[in-house]
């Protein structure tokens, strides 16, 4: 590849905000079927005349005379497939005299003009346009992504991506951490790559506070002494010293009861702890990083969480956007799982699976996508996976539990007539909307639920 990931990260020393960002035409080589692994590969085509795509022995892309040239290794792709250029301020997808053809949201087609979030299929490999991309202005023409990168915490997303420069550049410190998002969308495995970034000799500890029985909480946090209770039988030293100079993970932060919060505190506060039925604190070295799905400034006003403990947890706060808004970064995340769940020797994905995981809006996040994953693995017994492999509600495009209609009393139609028109105008991008409603993102992300709007409905 002519540019890399790693020269994407360093263009901006200093942190951005997706306030800030520019929007512009780009396309994505969003997934090889046959090689899921490959990863993706992002291409400004505002910086460009003409895409020029086709077979090769090997993926690649050169840029040379305002055009480039994307060679993939794709049996079913001719050696001159397609072209994509610029004509009176739109993009056009030529055929040009291939073998088996193109297609757009699966219809076959020789000549069209793409729309926003068009899916081209050009034989067995996906390409994603996306007529409004929020991007910074001194990015790579080209830039490319593998699975692998997703563990080191990068994103294709430009907003996401500065965001996450932010979180690499504090996960070296011992600044307590606060991961925010939908659930499922993926906030372990960001903590988990913040662990690996602080170099932190000290293990991994994952607590899923509300999984914890609340008679049990402080015990399997703290640890207990040998007869503190009935059944304590022996020491135990509990998951906050089990993290003792590594990370200590506390996920769904928000259900943790009042009163293993104010013991927490003190944890946290004076960086020791006192087992149950203990006489003498033990020191602790901790760098703690809490997540949560509830909105904890709500919780916070409303007295559901105390304030203090709060202030100690988020010393840096990330919010994780949800899979809806970040499909610049499927096929990277595709590849991921398929890794993690196929073997090694697995053919791939059918034309027509892939189409579906592509237009499937993941209300339920990657949680969701790594479940109809596991699935199809098993169903496909060593096959390529097919669309009949995948999730009725994949097949289907259509997700469980749709929001019903709701009662508006006139300033709520107010607001929904202009969210609505907002988010028309902006295709669903929930950071773009915010912007020109100047409102918080998760002042909208509030609004779209209790409307009951689909951001994916707006993209055309």
């Amino acid at each position: 590849m002519s540019e890399t990931l790693g020269n994407t990260l360093s263009i901006a020393p200093g942190p951005t905000t997706s306030n800030q960002l520019p929007t512009e035409p780009v396309l994505l080589l969003a997934l090889e079927c046959a090689r899921p692994g490959a990863g993706a590969v992002r291409i400004r085509l505002s910086q460009l005349a003409a895409v020029v795509i086709g077979r090769g022995a090997e993926r690649s892309v050169v840029c040379e005379g305002g055009n480039a040239t994307v060679k993939v290794p794709d049996k079913w792709m001719s050696s001159q497939h397609a072209r994509i250029e610029s004509s009176f301020g739109r993009w056009l997808l030529v055929d040009t005299d291939s073998k088996n053809g193109c297609a757009v949201d699966g219809h076959s087609t020789k000549r069209v003009v793409l729309t926003d979030g068009a899916l081209i299929e050009l034989g067995h490999t996906l390409f994603w346009y996306c007529e409004k991309f929020e991007i910074a202005s001194d990015a790579p023409v080209v830039t490319e992504a593998s699975p692998a990168d997703l563990a080191s915490a990068v994103s294709l997303v430009a907003s996401w991506q500065a965001d996450l420069r932010r979180v690499r550049q504090v996960a070296a410190s011992e600044i307590p951490m606060l991961i925010e998002g939908e659930s499922g969308v993926g906030k372990e495995v960001i903590a988990r790559a913040i662990h690996t970034m602080s170099a932190r000799k000290g293990a991994f500890v994952a607590v899923n506070c509300g999984a914890l029985p609340e008679h049990l909480i402080e015990s399997e946090l703290f640890g207990h002494r040998r007869g503190a209770f009935s059944g304590a039988v022996a020491d135990h030293e509990g998951l906050v010293r089990a993290a003792d100079g590594g990370t200590l993970f506390l996920d769904e932060i928000g259900d943790l009861p009042a009163a293993s919060q104010a013991s927490l505190l003190r944890v946290l506060q004076e960086r020791e702890v006192m087992p149950v039925g203990g006489t003498r604190a033990v020191p602790v070295d901790l760098r703690v990083v809490a997540a949560t799905h509830r909105d904890l400034d709500d919780m916070v006003a409303a007295g559901g969480f105390r304030h203090d403990l709060f202030a100690r947890l988020a010393g840096f706060r990330v919010e994780v956007p949800p899979l809806t808004e970040r499909k610049a970064d499927l096929g990277l995340l595709i590849g991921a799982l398929f890794t993690k769940i196929f073997p090694a020797t697995h053919p791939g994905f059918e034309v027509d699976a892939a189409r579906a995981l592509f237009r499937y809006p993941w209300p339920l996040n990657v949680r969701e996508l790594e479940q109809a994953l596991t699935t199809a693995s098993v169903l496909a017994a060593g096959a390529a996976v097919a669309a009949l492999h995948l999730p009725e509600t994949v097949r289907s495009g259509r997700p469980p539990g749709a929001p019903k209609p709701v009662q508006l009393n006139d300033i709520d139609q107010k607001i929904r007539d202009e969210l609505h028109a907002a988010m028309r105008e902006h295709g669903g991008n929930i950071s773009a909307v915010a912007r020109v409603m100047q409102k918080d993102r998760k002042q909208i992300q509030r609004w779209v639920k209790r409307f009951g709007l689909d951001p994916n409905g707006y993209k055309s």
